[in-house]
C-alpha cells in the first residue's frame, strides 16, 4: 500500500467547485503525527459536518439500499455483478463515471439503480451500509469515517483487502492529517479541524440552495451577488422578470422561487402555493456593505427565509423560530459576545458613516435621546409600524414620553440622499427635538447617547449591542424578547426572554449569510467584520453609483 504525499487535487477535504478560480485548501504536506484521540475527533467533526470528497455533488436516496458498488467501467460492473448473490443485486447501488457511452449496456445488464457522475458520498455512507471499492476511491476512505464497512477490490492509498481496522484507520487518518492546510481567506495556516468546521459552513450554505431554481423581483444591479448567494453545483440559478414564469420554471424543475419580498405581489404568493412551488424570501442582511443600497451598491449579507421575513410580526419566520426556540450552547453565547465585541472595536454600523464630522456636544445633566428616522414607506414600517409610519408622528411621541430628555433626530440617510420617501424638513423637526444630527458615524452617535426611540430601525438593534436603553414605537425583529421597552404588544410567538448574546447568536451568526468582499467566497460573519474594520471592504464606486448618488442629490435639489 502506498504511503504518497496526498496531492491538493487529491485531498479528502476540498472546496466545493465556488464561482470564479479554484479555492486551494492545502498548500504542501508532511509527515503528520496521528495520535488517536486527534484522529477520533477530527473522524467525528467529519461525519457531523457531512463533509469530504464531493459533498455538494448531487445527493442519492438510501431507501431500501444495502451495498453500494464503485465499479470504474461498465466492463467491471458486468464482473462484479456476476459475483453478488440475487438479494444483494436487488439491495445495491452501482455508481459509475459520468460517461454516456455503456448507458444501454448497464440497461442491458438488468442492474436497477444505477448512477452516473458525482454523488454526495454522505447520502449514502450511512447506518449499515456496506461499500464495495477499489483501495485507490477515496470513498474507502470516507466510509471508514463514517463507519460504514468496507469490502476492498484492489490495494490502493486508502486499504488493501485483509488490512485490520486500526491500520486502516490510520492510514486514513494520515491523509486527512498530512496536508499543511490553509485558511482560505486569510492564506495563514490552518489545520484539519478548521477545514472541517469552515466546509462544514459551506455544505449548510449548500444544502439549503439545492431547490432553489428561480429567482424573481431581483434588482439587475443586485443580481451578480445574489447569485453567489445562493449558488449551487448543481443547476444554474435562472433570474426572471415575470413572476409567473419564475413560479412555471420552478414547478417544472420541482424546485423553489427566491423573491425580494417588497417585489413580490399577493397574486404570485396565490400562484406558487396552487402550483405548490415553495416560496424564499431574500433582503438584505444586518451588516450590509460599505456604501447605500439606495445608492445600487450590493449587499454583502442577506437573510434567506423560507417561513417569512424578519421585519414581519405578522407571521412566523426563520429568525423568530430560532430566537423562540434555539438551544444556544454555551461555545455559540461566547462566539457571540465575541462578534459584539469585534463589532464594536471596528465601529461598524449598517448606516455606515465616517468620524469625519465631529458630534455637537450634549447638554450637561439631562437624558440624550436619538430617534433615526426611516423610510416611510419602508416595508418593515409597513408591517411593523403597527399604522404608525410617520417620522414626524414618531418624533412627537419620543417627546411626549421624554418631554425632559434632550432629543437628537438623524434623518436616514437614503432618505437624505434624495432617494427614498420620509424626509422631515430641519424647521419642523426642530420644532420636537433640540437638534438635527447628520453625516459623521452611527456607531460614535450610538455611543454618544443614553437611549433610542425607534419604530421599527436596525438602530435598535446597534443601540442594545451598546447597552443602550431602547423603546421600540412598533415591532421590530428584536423586540418582544424582553431586552426593549415596548410600546406595541409583541405576538404570542415571542413569550421568551433572551440575553442579549442569544438575540447576537441568531441575528448576526445563524439566520443571515455573508460573502467575503475580498475572496467572493461564503463567509462567516466574523470575516466580513474583520475586512470592514480593516478596511479591507471599501466599496470602489462604479458608474452605476455614481449615477445614482447624482439622482438623488437632483431630486433632494427639487422638493
Amino acid at each position: 500500500m502506498s504511503a504518497e504525499t496526498p496531492r491538493a487535487g487529491h485531498l479528502l477535504l476540498r472546496a466545493p467547485p465556488f464561482p470564479g478560480p479554484a479555492v486551494s485548501l492545502a498548500k504542501a504536506a508532511a509527515l503528520p503525527n496521528v495520535e488517536n484521540v486527534a484522529v477520533d475527533r477530527l473522524f467525528a467533526a467529519m461525519r457531523e459536518a457531512r463533509v469530504g470528497g464531493t459533498f455538494w455533488a448531487r445527493p442519492v436516496d438510501p431507501a431500501g439500499l444495502r451495498l453500494i458498488v464503485r465499479a470504474r467501467s461498465v466492463s467491471e460492473a458486468r464482473l462484479l455483478r456476476a459475483g453478488l448473490e440475487e438479494a444483494e443485486r436487488n439491495a445495491a447501488v452501482w455508481l459509475l463515471p459520468a460517461r454516456r457511452a455503456g448507458h444501454a449496456e448497464v440497461e442491458a445488464l438488468g442492474i436497477r439503480s444505477v448512477v452516473f457522475g458525482g454523488v454526495d458520498p454522505w447520502s449514502l455512507l450511512q447506518g449499515d451500509m456496506q461499500l464495495l471499492a477499489h483501495g485507490d476511491d477515496e470513498w474507502a476512505a470516507l466510509a471508514q469515517i463514517a463507519g460504514c464497512r468496507v469490502q476492498f477490490l484492489s490495494p490502493g492509498t486508502y486499504g488493501a483487502p485483509g488490512m485490520d481496522g486500526e491500520r486502516l484507520r490510520r492510514c486514513v487518518a494520515y491523509h486527512l492529517l498530512a496536508p499543511c492546510y490553509r485558511d482560505p481567506f486569510t492564506g495563514k495556516e490552518s489545520d484539519a479541524e478548521a477545514i472541517v468546521a469552515q466546509l462544514g459552513h459551506w455544505r449548510r450554505i449548500i444544502d439549503a440552495n439545492r431547490d432553489i431554481v428561480a429567482a424573481c423581483g431581483m434588482a439587475w444591479w443586485k443580481r451578480h451577488e445574489i447569485a453567489r448567494f445562493l449558488w449551487s453545483p448543481h443547476s444554474r440559478l435562472r433570474f426572471f422578470r415575470s413572476e409567473g414564469r419564475a413560479i412555471a420554471h420552478a414547478a417544472r424543475r420541482n424546485g423553489a422561487v427566491a423573491i425580494w419580498p417588497s417585489r413580490m405581489s399577493a397574486a404570485m404568493v396565490w400562484q406558487a402555493e396552487t402550483m405548490g412551488v415553495p416560496l424564499v424570501r431574500v433582503e438584505d442582511g444586518f451588516v450590509r456593505s460599505v456604501g447605500l443600497g439606495s445608492d445600487l451598491v450590493p449587499p454583502s449579507s442577506v437573510t434567506v427565509d423560507r417561513q417569512g421575513i424578519h421585519y414581519d410580526p405578522n407571521r412566523a419566520s426563520d429568525l423568530e423560530t430560532m430566537l423562540a426556540g434555539a438551544d444556544f450552547a454555551a461555545p455559540l453565547l461566547a462566539r457571540a459576545a465575541q462578534l459584539r465585541a469585534a463589532i464594536l472595536a471596528g465601529r461598524i454600523s449598517k448606516y455606515g458613516g465616517t468620524g469625519e464630522q465631529a458630534l455637537p456636544h450634549r447638554q450637561p445633566g439631562r437624558r440624550l435621546l436619538l430617534v433615526p428616522g426611516q423610510v416611510e414607506d419602508d416595508m418593515s414600517v409597513r408591517l411593523g409600524g403597527g399604522g404608525l409610519s410617520s417620522n414626524r408622528e414618531l418624533l412627537r411621541r419620543a417627546r411626549s414620553l421624554e418631554p425632559d430628555a434632550e432629543i437628537w433626530f438623524r434623518p436616514h440617510p437614503d432618505v437624505d440622499a434624495g432617494h427614498r420617501k420620509g424626509a422631515v424638513s430641519d424647521a419642523d423637526a426642530l420644532n420636537l427635538a433640540d437638534r438635527v444630527v447628520r453625516g459623521g458615524s452611527m456607531a460614535d452617535l450610538l455611543d454618544r447617547v443614553d437611549a433610542v426611540h425607534v419604530l421599527t430601525s436596525l438602530t435598535g438593534f446597534e443601540a442594545l449591542l451598546r447597552g443602550r436603553d431602547v423603546t421600540c414605537h412598533g415591532m421590530p425583529f428584536y423586540a418582544g424578547w424582553g431586552l426593549t421597552t415596548d410600546l406595541m404588544p409583541a405576538p404570542e410567538r415571542r413569550g421568551r426572554r433572551l440575553t442579549l448574546d442569544q438575540l447576537v447568536a441568531a441575528v448576526l451568526i445563524l439566520y443571515p449569510r455573508y460573502l467575503d468582499p475580498v475572496t467572493r467566497l461564503p463567509c462567516e460573519p466574523e470575516t466580513l467584520i474583520g475586512r470592514m474594520a480593516a478596511g479591507d471592504a471599501t466599496n470602489r464606486l462604479g458608474w452605476v453609483t455614481r449615477i445614482r448618488q447624482l439622482q438623488g442629490r437632483l431630486t433632494k435639489g427639487s422638493r
